[in-house]
């Protein structure tokens, strides 16, 4: 269990704010990846888009995503639309949102319905720090993490 939480707490210190991840999606032909602004808390990573986006289509269609960041994280999940950021249920998060991506009045007009937010849950994935010194293999599901040092062996 100190595996998991040393890692979530890792997580939480480089993606709990504006983050620049890619998210690679399908639309069952072929493989597509972008660039987005995204904010992490608590094993999802968050995206203010658009509904009628390539990704939320993409998404909509197969909810496995896969995401990578330069911050030394790659992994898997399944993303959602959580509809629309003015929906009640949404509150607690656009406002994270807000506060993390400084840009965010600039770049969504609230008052569209398709103004929305994207949740990747992620699955699984591998955290690397100290330029592969540490790894953390990451089950988000069953919330455990494998460690291996100095590319050592998963304990």
């Amino acid at each position: 269990m100190q595996n998991y939480e040393n890692a979530m707490s890792i997580m939480a210190e480089r993606f709990g704010k504006d983050s620049l991840i890619a998210i690679a999606t399908t639309d069952g032909e072929r493989l597509f990846n972008r660039m987005v602004d995204a904010y992490y808390e608590g094993g999802a990573f968050y995206v203010s888009t658009y509904a009628l986006s390539n990704k939320m289509k993409q998404i909509q269609v197969n909810s496995d995503v896969a995401v990578c960041a330069v911050d030394w994280f790659s992994g898997h999940g399944a993303g959602k639309n959580l509809g629309w950021v003015l929906e009640p249920q949404n509150a607690e998060i656009r406002s994270k949102l807000r506060e993390a991506f400084v840009w965010y009045d600039d770049a969504n007009n609230e008052q569209d319905r398709n103004c929305c937010i994207l949740e990747i849950r992620l699955t699984d994935g591998m955290l690397i720090k100290d330029h592969h010194a540490i790894r953390y293999q990451i089950d988000f599901v069953n919330k455990s993490a494998l460690l291996s040092e100095n590319w050592g062996e998963f304990k």
